[in-house]
């Protein structure tokens, strides 16, 4: 089909799903450009095609040819793509594997990489406290270059999701800048936990009561601290070095 009019009701409808309360209540979301496009396809979620031309034409999707104009309406970059699709958010599933929980982080890009790395270093869930960013945000699915497609999400509130992870025997692990444990001297067991804490304030003071050991990075006096997104990528390192190892 092809879509000419900005004040077509579908145009309307894709534009809604830039904010986060209408992607709440359909379960959609968007992504922009061929890279997000093929990782979409790898897990089966691409519900609508939005294009400039007939090149991305799918047998099997609804697809929708539209204007330059229309185009940079519904797009987030500056720079408008060539291509955009509605996508259906996955569903949770079953814990599994080693996971990360975020406490209330705020920066999409520090999400992003956290999702990046995650996937790189073989952690298989990543559990996110209600207060943190959305990760079907825009910003977060540009970082994360579409390795989101590659985890088990789970949105929750982390305090009562803790006692659950203890039940099935899941190592819990805090992070702080001062005092714990070295992170070299850390031993990492079958089932670990790390919880990366928010960017200001660091873990709640809930969540550290829970830990079992409290982990820190050691660096140079001169640095106070690292971003989230570089502490948790060091930290998921570690971790594969030892089950390696």
């Amino acid at each position: 089909m092809k879509i000419e009019s900005l004040q077509n009701n579908k145009v309307k409808e894709w534009c809604k799903l830039k904010e986060k309360k209408y992607r709440d209540q359909t379960s959609l979301f968007l992504i922009e450009g061929d890279h997000l496009l093929k990782e979409a396809f790898k897990k089966g979620v691409v519900k609508e095609i939005i294009a400039l031309d007939e090149t991305l034409k799918n047998k099997d999707i609804p697809f929708y040819q539209v204007t330059n104009e229309i185009m940079k309406k519904i797009s987030s970059q500056v720079s408008a793509t060539n291509v955009i699709a509605v996508c259906k958010k996955q569903e949770e599933q079953e814990i599994r594997g080693n996971v990360c929980i975020l406490d209330d982080i705020q920066d999409p890009g520090n999400l992003g990489t956290i999702i990046r790395s995650a996937v790189a270093f073989e952690i298989q869930t990543l559990i996110l406290s209600n207060k943190t960013v959305d990760v079907y945000n825009e910003k977060v699915i540009r970082a994360s270059e579409g390795m989101m497609f590659h985890l088990n999400i789970i949105r929750c509130d982390l305090n009562e999701m803790i006692p659950k992870l203890k039940e099935k025997n899941y190592i819990i692990l805090g992070t702080e800048v001062k005092g714990g444990k070295s992170l070299g001297n850390v031993s990492f067991q079958e089932k670990n936990a790390v919880i990366i804490g928010n960017e200001g304030r660091g873990m709640q003071q809930s969540l550290q009561k829970e830990c079992d050991e409290l982990i820190y990075i050691p660096m140079n006096s001169k640095c106070e601290s690292l971003n989230a997104g570089v502490s948790a990528s060091i930290i998921f390192y570690e971790m594969k070095k030892e089950r390696k190892g």
